[in-house]
This record gives C-alpha cells, sequence and structure tokens, in this order.
C-alpha cells in the first residue's frame, strides 16, 4: 500500500477550499476511501486528515481502550469523535474547511499538507517551519527513536 508522504505547498481560497494533490488522492482512491474526516490536532496546531478507513481503525481502537461506563471514558471519546467532521470532495479535488478549523491552526494564505503514513496533516506554513527541530536535534532524536534494545550475548 502506498503512504502519504513528503510536504506540499497549498494555499485555501476565500470560501476555505484547498486542493488535495492528486498524488494523494490517489492513494485515497487505492484504500477504497471517497471522503476523508478531518479533527483538530489534539498537541498541534495542525489539521489531521484521516482517510475513512483508517479514522474508522483509529475510533474503534480508541473505544476498546475506554470503559463506556466510566463518564471520563465516555467524555474522551465523545469529545475526539464530536471535533471531527466529514470532508467531501468536489469534482476538482477540494475539500472544504470551516473557517473556524483554519482559525483555529492561525491559517494564513500559505499552508501546507504534511504526509503521516496514513494520514495527512494541514499546517499554516510559518508555524510548522517554526515547530520543526533543526536537522541535529532531529537526528538526534530520530536515532533515540530507532535504537534497538542491546542484548547479552
Amino acid at each position: 500500500m502506498s503512504t502519504f508522504i513528503g510536504n506540499i505547498a497549498i494555499k485555501a481560497d476565500e470560501k476555505g477550499r484547498v486542493f488535495i494533490p492528486a498524488s494523494y488522492r490517489k492513494i485515497l482512491v487505492e484504500i477504497g476511501s471517497e471522503r476523508i474526516v478531518m479533527r483538530r490536532d489534539t498537541d498541534n496546531e495542525c489539521l489531521i486528515l484521516y482517510p475513512e478507513p483508517v479514522w474508522n481503525k483509529k475510533v474503534e481502537e480508541l473505544s476498546q481502550t475506554l470503559d463506556e461506563w466510566n463518564p471520563e471514558d465516555q467524555m474522551i471519546l465523545m469529545q475526539f469523535v464530536s471535533d471531527a467532521e466529514y470532508l467531501e470532495f468536489d469534482n476538482q479535488g477540494r475539500v472544504l474547511l470551516q473557517k473556524r478549523n483554519l482559525q483555529s491552526i492561525n491559517a494564513g494564505s500559505e499552508l501546507l499538507i504534511v504526509g503521516m503514513m496514513n494520514r495527512f496533516a494541514i499546517w499554516d506554513k510559518e508555524t510548522f517551519a517554526q515547530k520543526k527541530v533543526d536537522q541535529k536535534s532531529f537526528a538526534a532524536l530520530l536515532r533515540k527513536k530507532m535504537a534497538r534494545p542491546q542484548t547479552d550475548k
């Protein structure tokens, strides 16, 4: 299966429509996703867009970790799901992002679509540039995350 990789500069028009790149739309067709689900990221100033099958799996995984009789767990699920919305493609490969969602990420005129393997994000271009880790720090973080535990021989 293909994955969403790279980053692509895009712009929102005056109505909030953004063009989803053809390479990403092709992947959506491959996995049988006619629409996507968008929600504000819980930690970063970006919007996460999930192919519908990926979203359904994510919600199923979350609901299985929660106790439906626990009020706190119920709120977690409700808030996660209620902050999401389905996005439909128009004939030109665009989706409409509500102004409130663009405002929630402080979106300016220049946006960036960033691949995240099975999903992708929409960032304000300047915000993403500020949040990115410098190359040396990134290399150190990557080494740490990818390090395999040493086994005794």
